[in-house]
């Protein structure tokens, strides 16, 4: 039996169009994945009104549109599609409670670029969603034109974990799964907690004070990122993460489409090491590490950017049919 967690959460959120002239409106709509679970996708440009390539948007887990301000901008020159995890933001949760792992988010992943008429895509991922891109390389290579990974690791992610402290691996991985079952038992108090916590510009100061997440650039759209994560009761989303802990690695020499790891050299979630290493397992992958946190992507969205762009770029240069429109 699925353990037992509230089934409440937030509204679906509302479609919200900017009230300037910019081409760029963040939409969502409802998607149904291959075992019924409704769905919240969400695209940057709902009227294909951006002159770039369409991108699946593999996200961290649990987070929402708002911690990628560089693809919110009206300049991103990239359409993206994406969608909210199961239980996330407006999306429902599974009937039986556990379809919530890396091979539930694959066929999600599969709903959405169905839903957009996608037939292959380069895909982005961060944190978790790198694991989910890539298991989806590897399931639908057909799927997948190229693989941008954002600080996350292609599978045992809770091993990678902790990497700058210099413990083995396995102490790592049982020490980070143990605060996982614990959060999941203390989820209700601390979403209560969190809940209770006003979410701003000095909140997201003080989240850099302690280490966990560097200086970002745009405090406000960090603060709102954080505000739209904690909508989630935090024993769900521990209890996703358990689930997700089970994604081991995938062979990387069965994937031939480029990819480019982004690392923060200074992330305590996923290793920067285990990235290097995984891209030099990869024929045609690049390594590049910024002085960041596992929140690199806000802390330098504009360098992630040009890399993404240069790499969409590069995809769009190799030989065969058009690989990025859709």
């Amino acid at each position: 039996m699925p353990p037992t967690l509230p089934v409440d959460g937030p509204p679906p959120p509302a479609d919200d169009a900017p009230a300037d002239d910019s081409p760029v409106r963040l939409a969502f709509h409802d998607v149904t994945s291959a075992d019924g679970t409704r769905l919240r996708a969400w695209t940057n440009d709902p009227d294909h009104v951006l002159p770039g390539p369409t991108v699946l948007l593999c996200n961290g887990l649990g987070t929402n549109p708002h911690a990628w301000p560089a693809l919110l901008d009206p300049a991103c020159r990239v359409r993206v599609v994406s969608w909210a995890h199961r239980g996330v933001g407006g999306s429902d949760r599974p009937a039986d409670g556990c379809s919530i792992g890396i091979d539930a988010f694959v066929e999600d992943a599969l709903a959405v670029m169905d839903d957009a008429g996608v037939d292959s895509a380069p895909t982005i991922g961060w944190s978790m969603g790198v694991n989910t891109q890539f298991e989806l390389a590897i399931r639908h290579p057909e799927r997948v034109d190229g693989l941008f990974a954002v600080a996350g690791v292609p599978g045992a992610t809770f091993s990678t974990m902790l990497e700058l402290t210099r413990l083995p691996a396995p102490v790592r991985e049982q020490l980070t799964v143990g605060v996982t079952r614990a959060g999941r038992l203390a989820g209700p108090l601390l979403t209560r907690v969190a809940r209770a916590l006003p979410i701003g510009p000095t909140t997201i100061r003080l989240l850099g004070a302690v280490g966990f997440m560097g200086d970002v650039e745009d405090e406000d759209a960090a603060a709102v990122a954080v505000r739209e994560f904690l909508t989630t009761p935090l024993d769900w989303y521990f209890h996703m993460a358990l689930h997700t802990a089970r994604h081991q690695r995938v062979s990387l020499s069965r994937i031939e489409a480029p990819a480019v790891f982004v690392a923060g050299s200074h992330d305590i979630l996923a290793g920067p090491r285990a990235m290097r290493s995984a891209a030099a397992r990869m024929p045609d992958a690049r390594y590049v590490e910024l002085p960041g946190t596992h929140f690199v992507g806000m802390e330098h969205p504009g360098e992630v950017h040009d890399l993404l762009v240069d790499f969409l770029a590069r995809l769009g240069e190799r030989p065969g049919p058009a690989r990025a429109d859709a």
